[in-house]
């Protein structure tokens, strides 16, 4: 895979999916929260906002990345 997501995203520890729209990862709040109710992103709430590890975010954006094709 070419992309290093770890180069993109800036650092951070943990991110409110607002913040992570604004990243410009790609990820809108609506498709985020899709995301987390279908199970595919691990969050964890504080208070009653929903964060997101980016270790975590890497790996999904890893996980769905399709490769460019010769």
């Amino acid at each position: 895979m070419d992309t290093n997501y770890d180069k993109i995203l800036p650092p951070f520890a943990i991110a409110n999916l607002m913040q992570i729209e604004k990243m410009k990862a790609g990820l809108k709040v609506a498709m985020l929260k899709k995301l987390i109710a279908k199970g595919e992103l691990e969050v964890i709430k504080i208070g009653n906002k929903l964060h997101i590890a980016r270790t975590e975010l890497i790996r999904y954006l890893e996980a769905n990345t399709i490769p460019k094709t010769a």
